[in-house]
C-alpha cells in the first residue's frame, strides 16, 4: 500500500544507477548483520504470546491453572500444558523522510543514515525469518507497506527507503504512530528513526509503548548540538524555509545555543524514560554500530 498524496512524490524510476545504490546498501549491511547482530537479535526482543507445545507429568512446583483436566482423567494422574513463546517477530520501521533529514555538515546526512539503520534492521529481520514493514513520514504518513517476510519484499524496502521523495516537507511523529496504530493489530517491535525535530508527540508515544516494544533511534548532526566559530552564518530552516542570520563568533552565543540543544536532548531522554521507551542517540558523523550493539547488549541483561 502507498499512501501519495500528489504526483510531485514517490520513487523514480528504476534505473541501473538506483539498482547499483541499493545492491551496494544491501551488501554493506548484510555483511554487518552476519558479523554482529545474528546470534542476539532474537534474544533482546519477546515474541507475540505464548504457543501450546505439550503436556506432561505433573512434577510439584508446576502451575496448578496449567493442569488439562481432560487428558488427567483419561490417564489417572494428574497432566500440565506446557507452552513455549512464540518466537516470529513482525518489525516494524518508521522512518522520518522530513525535509530536515537532508541537513549534514559531515559526511553522512541523517537521512543517509536512516536509510542504512533500515536495512540493517530489515535483513536482520530477513535472516531471522521475521516479518519486517516500513512507514515513512513527513508531517503526515507518506507511504506504508504492511510488514511481509523474504528477500524479495526487504530488498524493495530497503530501496523504498532510500530512494522515496517525499510530498511534505515538515514532521509530525505523532501522525506516524497513530496510523500505526490503527495499522498494525498485533503486538509489534517498532523502531522510530528520526530527529524528532517535533513538538507534541508524547502522547502517541505513551500509547504506543503501551501496545507494542517501541524503540526511538534519534538521529543528529553534531552542529546541531555545538557550533564552530565561524563569523556571521545564514541559516536556512529545511522545513519551514525560514532564513536567520547567526553570528557564530560570539561566544556568548554558542554557550546559550549549546545549553539549549543540551536542555532539549535531556528532556527528551527524561521523558522516554519516564515511560519506559527504549531511546538510542546516535551523531551522524559516528559509526552507529557500537551504539547498536550497546543497546542490543543491555537489553539481553535486563531480559
Amino acid at each position: 500500500m502507498t499512501i501519495d498524496h500528489s504526483n510531485e512524490g514517490g520513487h523514480p524510476p528504476v534505473s541501473r544507477e538506483l539498482l547499483r545504490k541499493v545492491r551496494l546498501l544491501e551488501l554493506r549491511t548484510r555483511l554487518q548483520v552476519h558479523d554482529v547482530f545474528s546470534g542476539r537479535y532474537h534474544s533482546v526482543f519477546r515474541g507475540q504470546g505464548m504457543d501450546f507445545d505439550e503436556v506432561r507429568q505433573y512434577s510439584p512446583g508446576d502451575d496448578v491453572r496449567n493442569i488439562d483436566w481432560n487428558v488427567s482423567a483419561r490417564m489417572g494422574h494428574p497432566y500440565v500444558k506446557i507452552y513455549r513463546e512464540e518466537r516470529e517477530l513482525s518489525i516494524m520501521l518508521l522512518v522520518d523522510v522530513s525535509a530536515s533529514g537532508e541537513f549534514g555538515t559531515v559526511h553522512s546526512r541523517k537521512r543517509e543514515v536512516a536509510a542504512e539503520l533500515s536495512a540493517l534492521l530489515a535483513l536482520c529481520a530477513l535472516t531471522n525469518n521475521d516479518k519486517v514493514g516500513l512507514l515513512l513520514f513527513t508531517d503526515r504518513v507518506e507511504h506504508f507497506v504492511a510488514p511481509k517476510k523474504g528477500q524479495r519484499h526487504v530488498l524493495r524496502l530497503i530501496r523504498d527507503v532510500l530512494v522515496f521523495r517525499p510530498v511534505s516537507r515538515g514532521t509530525s511523529v505523532a501522525a506516524s504512530l497513530e496510523y500505526t496504530l490503527h495499522a498494525l493489530r498485533k503486538r509489534s517491535v517498532l523502531f522510530l528513526i528520526s530527529d524528532f525535530a517535533d513538538e507534541g508527540y508524547q502522547k502517541a508515544i505513551r500509547v504506543a509503548g503501551r501496545k507494542h516494544d517501541l524503540i526511538a533511534i534519534e538521529l543528529y548532526d553534531p552542529r546541531e548540538r555545538e557550533l564552530t566559530p565561524a563569523g556571521l552564518v545564514p541559516l536556512r530552516d529545511p522545513e519551514t524555509g525560514e532564513l536567520v542570520w547567526i553570528d557564530t563568533s560570539s561566544r556568548a552565543f554558542r554557550k546559550r545555543f549549546e545549553l539549549n540543544a543540551a536542555r532539549q536532548a535531556e528532556g527528551r531522554d527524561a521523558f522516554f524514560k519516564s515511560i519506559s521507551v527504549d531511546r538510542i542517540e546516535l551523531p551522524v558523523d559516528q559509526p552507529y554500530l557500537m551504539a547498536l550493539i550497546k543497546f542490543f547488549r543491555m537489553r539481553e541483561r535486563r531480559r
